[in-house]
């Protein structure tokens, strides 16, 4: 059933005349006619109008049409309504995941003048790892997900918008001889005692460590950046630490900068679906994430 019947059926019923319905829409009169001789074929023949001297009245079977017709063209009003705000990201939604360290500054930056510049986005977050936020990503559940890179391929059905690449730092206890000096190679720790989110470096900071050409020995697993610091402070090793997080260590902590030798240490990326629209809102999230990514020191954008 055509949506242009329905439209002229209810100026004609509004107004109780073909030609005022006919100037309201801007069409001819013999136009609205053949729309409502179309309407009325396709719901079986009844007349939806008896025709007066002067106008037209429903008849029973258009007085029952009305609302059903109503309720048809307030849903199709909504729908417009509803896509010209996604459109100008003035509604909507926007789901996103960050890893932990992103959280430090990056997203409360990029989350902050988003939400200033549209109010009625509403938007939900998720905290994980990388893997984990792209399998959330990749069944639905995300419109986006920042996620970092450790030197290992991006997978391929994912489209990554760069943000920023991290130096790294070794995190030592304040004391320690390497606090306060100049950078150093992640080979000068081969032997020590690494505190670490898992028990593997694969896929983890301590990828550079392989790059490097050694193993490192992981003497306790902390996955919360936080605990990690107590650990450090209590000279129980040492343990690796972006740049996203450097701004939240604490004082009994020193950060020494690592040798930068090829290629960056991590990398860190907006992550959406490839082939697969980016919404208004998740857009105009990755352009926040950008402009953040920019403000954050000891990062390259």
């Amino acid at each position: 059933m055509s949506t242009v019947w329905l439209r002229a059926f209810l100026e004609v019923a509004r107004h109780g005349s073909f030609t005022v319905a006919a100037r309201t829409l801007g069409w001819t009169q013999s136009a609205v006619s053949r729309q409502i001789a179309s309407l009325e074929g396709a719901l079986g023949g009844a007349p939806l109008f008896d025709r007066l001297p002067r106008g037209v009245r429903l008849t029973e079977a258009g007085r029952t049409l009305v609302p059903y017709a109503e309720a048809v063209a307030e849903s199709l009003h909504g729908a417009v309504r509803e896509l010209v705000a996604l459109r100008e990201v003035v509604g909507g939604r926007l789901r996103f995941g960050a890893f932990a360290t992103a959280d430090a500054a990056l997203v409360p930056l990029a989350l902050g003048a988003f939400r200033a510049r549209h109010p009625e986005v509403l938007v939900s977050r998720e905290e994980g790892f990388t893997p984990g936020l792209l399998d959330r990503l990749g069944a639905g559940h995300l419109d986006l997900a920042v996620v970092s890179t450790t030197g290992r391929a991006p997978l391929e059905t994912f489209e990554l918008h760069h943000l920023l690449d991290e130096c790294l730092y070794v995190a030592v206890p304040s004391g320690d001889p390497l606090a306060g000096r100049g950078p150093v190679r992640l080979g000068q720790l081969a032997d020590a005692d690494w505190i670490s989110g898992s028990a593997r470096p694969e896929g983890t900071l301590l990828d550079a460590a392989l790059r490097q050409g050694f193993r490192p020995r992981v003497a306790h697993v902390v996955g919360e950046w936080t605990a990690k610091q107590g650990y450090v402070a209590a000279g129980l090793g040492v343990a690796l630490v972006p740049a996203l997080a450097a701004a939240s260590v604490r004082p009994d902590v020193a950060l020494v900068p690592v040798l930068d030798e090829g290629a960056p240490a991590r990398a860190v990326y907006a992550a959406t679906v490839r082939g697969q629209s980016l919404t208004p809102a998740a857009a105009a999230f990755v352009g926040a994430l950008r402009e953040a990514a920019a403000r954050i020191p000891h990062t390259t954008t």
